[in-house]
């Protein structure tokens, strides 16, 4: 890989470990699309950092566990708000 590659990747995956992100908010972060993170720390740095990558595959394991209660959460909350307007 390029050395340019290599150095996104290790940033994106640093970041994405240090603030227990989730894969949106740090393709927003860094300025691309989530399929381009996705990509990078789900095949690309398995090649790069297999440390990196068991860190990074636990946090987005506990994302995809988690996602289901949050939408729960927002559509609870949504309902809540509309019971209040009328």
């Amino acid at each position: 890989m390029r050395k340019m590659l290599k150095a996104r990747i290790l940033e994106e995956a640093r970041y994405y470990i240090h603030n227990n992100s989730t894969l949106r908010a740090t393709a927003l972060h860094f300025g691309v699309s989530k399929s381009t993170i996705h990509k990078d720390l789900c095949t690309r740095l398995w090649d790069i950092s297999y440390p990196l990558s068991i860190q990074v595959e636990a946090i987005i394991n506990k994302n995809i566990a988690e996602r289901a209660l949050r939408g729960g959460m927002a559509t609870k909350e949504k309902y809540i708000n509309l019971k209040k307007q009328v």
